[in-house]
Parts: C-alpha cells; structure tokens; sequence
C-alpha cells in the first residue's frame, strides 16, 4: 500500500480512529495512582460481618457472595472475605469496623473481571501506617527494579454504609504472573507461615519462611509455605538444598539479581516486617519453565521503620532504624537466613547487593525524590483521610507521619522523612558502598548472525560479565568478560573487555547488561538492571 493515503480512506478511518480512543478511554486502570476508587459491597445478609468473621477464624479463605460496583459499575456473584493478620485481628479485637476485604470478582462467575482484566482486589485498611503513604510509595520505589504489585487508594463502602479511604493492591495471582513472567504454570509459594499449624516431631527446626534446608522430607516445609500451585514442595526442598549446599549451582535455580534487588530494598527502607526481619515473611516465589525461582515482594504497610523487630534481638530504636547495617545477618551469619549469608558470603553477589542499595540511594534517597512523591500522594488524598471517620489513628499523625513520628494507638511510628534522612547519610558514607565502583562505558552490540559479540569499555575493572537472555522474558545467563589484550585482571590490555553468545535459531531478542567488578565494588550497565537492560535489534 502506498504511504500516502487517499482523502477518501482519510475520511473514513478518521471516525473509526476516534471511537477506537473513545473505547481506549474506558478501559480504566484501576491501578492508577491518581484514580481513587468507589468500592461498594452489598449484602443480602444483615449479619454479614459474623458471617465474614466466622469464615475468617475458620482459616479456609471461605467467602461470602455479594454484589459489588467500582466506580459505577455492577458485578454480581462476587466471593467477599476479610484478609490480613494483624491488620485484622488487632482491628476486630479493638472493635473498630475498618476491616481488610479480599474480593474474587470471578469466584462465581468466571469470566467476570474488573477493568484490565483484573480478577481480585485487595483493600487494605492502611494498619499501622497513620501516614497512608508506606503501602503505595515503597511499592513506587521497588517497581523500578523488580516485579512488584502496583497500588493506590479506594473509598469502600457497605450497604451504603461509608468505612473510609483504603489501600488499593495489585494482587500476585495468574494475571500477575503473566504480565511479569509471560506464564502462569509454574511452582507457586506465598512465603508466609501458617503460625496455628503442628509441625511433624522428626523435622529439624526452622525459622519461619527462611528457605532453611529441613532435609527431604517435604512435610517439614508445608506449615512454613503457602502453596499456590498443585504441586512444588520439591521443587522447594530442591532450591533450599542448593542455597545451603552448592551455592555454585545457585544461578540454576534462583534470579539471583531480583534477590538482591530485593534483599537491597528491604534493608534501605528498614522493611523488617519481610524476609530481612523477625518474622521472616511476606514475600512470594514464582518457578519459571527454566526452572529459576524468583521472589515477589510483598505488604509494605510497615515499610519506612513501621516494624521495629530485625530477629536479632530487643526492638530497635529510631537510631538504630537510621544506622541498621547493611550487612544484617551477614556479618553475623545468621543460619537462619540463608537468603542473605550465603548470597552474601559470594564475592561477585556481594558486591551487585552494594551496587543496587547506591542505585537506590541516588534514584530516591539522596535527592529526596521520595519526599517529593510522598507530597504528591498525599495531596491526592489528603481530603479523603479528612473525611474517614473510620481512620484508623488521627488526622495530626496522617499530617506529620511523612516527617516525624506519630502514634498509632501506643506505639510510634517514625516518621519517613525522620528515618530516612539521617539513614540515607548513613548509608552513603558506609565504607563499602561509598567505594568507587568501575566505570563502564561505550557498549556496544555486534550481530554477526549466528553470534552476538559485545564489548564494553572499563576503568578499574578486574573482572566483568555479561548478562543476557535472547527472549523478551525469563532468566538472564552469565558469561566472562575479558580484556584480550591484557591478563586475567584485565592488566596490560586496551580496556575494551568483550564476550560472545552462540544466537539460537529463529531468535529475534538479545537483551543484556553489564557487571563490571572491581576489587571491593562493582558497577552495572545500566544501574538498574535486570529491570533495565540493554537490546539489540535484530
């Protein structure tokens, strides 16, 4: 067809285009920040909240059928549960009617599905948190380096009744497995203990979701892991032998980086209420078809220093949050936390964790971009906390929770700005991470058809790898670096280090990035990968 259109095909798609927006307009992202949800539950029940707590206390995420409409629009045959632990516990035990609702849009009706395809919401009552800000901007933050929920606000409402502005979060079910790995079949764990459940007498004891080695005997991991899938507890026991054995195969079996993405994530905003604390949790692990688990943060409404408890001992105090080491557990090799001694206790593995906590730090911290997102939020929403009777904690702690510390009920909860200031000054000025990393400069690409040839240019390189996957999704593979020119520590040549990777037949994506290591720091090209990644057009 000619480039140039007729006047006649001009005149006729010109309307067509314009529905085909029209139509675009109404596929409304429920996720997005600024678009605070209406959420209205009907029940026929007039005692729908003992049924709900009685589904609730019998543990089996049974539900209740109701009608809901979001944002003016009606789905019949909803399941409706309450969720959460504390967030519902504390709150039922204190009589308050701000509960936690989990809503299956497809639990009767299975091709029903809110706006995008979605299948579930997930309304949090912003527990501990009088700043309403930790859920939605740490889950800001982590989506710049790894798979992790979105999340905004949203007005809920029962039988008319208003019970006020709630956290709006991305479930990790199929959807979200799909959009982030481009599959949904494989191994899937929710990392959270069922804390009720007897454990056989013959296991070795655990720590919680620790991804300790308890031996083979599966029924020792099933009261520590919440399987998703219809199968997995050995391909579990499989990925805990190797962490805790051959941490020379651990790249077969585990996204190393995401890890460390997350690892890093969880120490720098002092998210303790996760796998790096006391009750070593709230995380996911999805197994890929290559067979490469990969961890899904998730519940941030104690990020920011809401949860004081590292499992090391007594609370920590403000102070301590401000200068918590960023080798916690580490430098004492906890063998409770295998996830972090043993990725750690890795050269190369410990240098990428420093890298991603000062990409961290320079995106967000530094410059206090974080601060400047936390006033957008809140300009967002703050009429609505005005508004919420049923708010948790007061309206002064939601107006000076973002800088200082507030109460919620008798505890304080520190604030974001009192935390992270002196932490980020901290941090910065840690030995390690304030060591000149190498610097990594003119990348480059070559396709030679049957191979792909890159090559980087380093100053203060020692070693180096290439990263690289030659599809648009799944795990990246490592390969040397070298400096031809020069010895094994790259001494003596031009600094131009390259690597080559055999191209598969009818593969059309080679997508990769750089770790450039020095020796006490490395860099990677770019900073943010494996989120970010360099391509190659083929």
């Amino acid at each position: 067809m000619s480039r140039y259109w007729s006047a006649t095909l001009v005149l006729i798609c010109i309307p067509f285009l314009f529905l085909l927006g029209q139509k675009n307009k109404e596929v409304e992202d429920i996720y997005q920040l600024d678009n605070i949800l209406e959420v209205k539950i009907y029940f026929q029940e007039a005692n729908w909240d003992q049924i709900l707590d009685s589904l609730k206390q019998e543990g089996k995420d049974g539900r209740l059928v109701g009608k809901v409409i979001v944002n003016g629009k009606t789905y019949e045959q909803a399941g409706i549960r309450y969720k959460g632990n504390s967030s519902y516990y504390s709150v039922r035990k204190s009589g308050r009617s701000k509960l936690p609702f989990n809503i299956k849009v497809d639990h009767i009706k299975k091709d029903q599905e809110f706006p995008g395809g979605y299948g579930t919401l997930k309304l949090s009552n912003v527990f501990r948190d009088p700043s309403f800000l930790r859920e939605v901007l740490s889950y800001e933050i982590a989506r710049e380096y790894m798979f992790a929920p979105r999340a905004n606000f949203a007005k809920v409402y029962v039988n008319d009744t208003y019970l006020g502005l709630y956290n709006n979060t991305e479930s990790v079910d199929k959807m979200f497995l799909r959009n982030s790995f481009g599959e949904d079949k494989g191994v899937f764990f929710k990392c959270d203990p069922n804390w009720h459940a007897d454990r056989p007498s013959f296991c070795k004891e655990g720590d919680k979701s620790s991804l300790m080695y308890l031996g083979e005997d599966t029924l020792c991991y099933q009261s520590y892991y919440e399987i998703k899938s219809a199968y997995g507890f050995g391909e579990l026991v499989d990925l805990t032998a190797i962490l805790n054995k051959r941490i020379d195969l651990m790249e077969t079996v585990l996204d190393v980086d995401q890890t460390l993405w997350m690892l890093a994530f969880n120490n720098v905003l002092v998210n303790l209420d996760s796998y790096n604390g006391k009750f070593c949790h709230n995380y996911y692990l999805y197994q890929d078809k290559e067979g490469v688990f990969h961890p899904i943060l998730w519940d941030m409404n104690l990020s920011f220093g809401g949860f004081r408890y590292d499992g090391l001992g007594s609370p920590l105090s403000n102070e301590k949050m401000q200068r918590m080491s960023p080798f916690m557990h580490y430098k004492t090799k906890n063998p409770k936390r295998p996830l972090i001694t043993k990725l750690l206790a890795e050269d190369l593995y410990r240098k990428v964790y420093v890298a991603h906590i000062r990409t961290i730090l320079n995106d967000f911290f530094v410059d206090s971009t974080y601060l400047k997102k936390a006033e957008a939020i809140q300009t967002i929403i703050s009429p609505l906390v005005e508004a919420d009777t049923n708010k948790l904690y007061k309206l002064d702690a939601f107006q000076q929770n973002a800088t200082k510390s507030a109460k919620a009920d008798k505890s304080s909860i520190i604030g974001l700005e009192e935390l992270m200031g002196p932490r980020t000054n901290y941090l910065i000025n840690h030995p390690l991470i304030k060591t000149p990393a190498p610097i990594i400069s003119e990348v480059k690409a070559i396709d030679f058809g049957d191979l792909i040839a890159v090559n980087a240019t380093f100053d203060g390189a020692q070693r180096a790898w290439l990263m690289y996957r030659q599809s648009k999704k799944g795990t990246f593979k490592r390969v040397e670096m070298f400096d031809d020119g020069g010895n094994s520590d790259g001494v003596g040549g031009d600094g131009i280090w390259g690597a080559t990777v055999d191209m598969e037949k009818k593969k059309k994506n080679f997508q990769y990035y750089i770790i450039a290591e020095g020796a006490k720091a490395a860099a990677l090209s770019p900073e943010k990968a494996s989120s970010e990644f360099h391509t190659l057009k083929r």
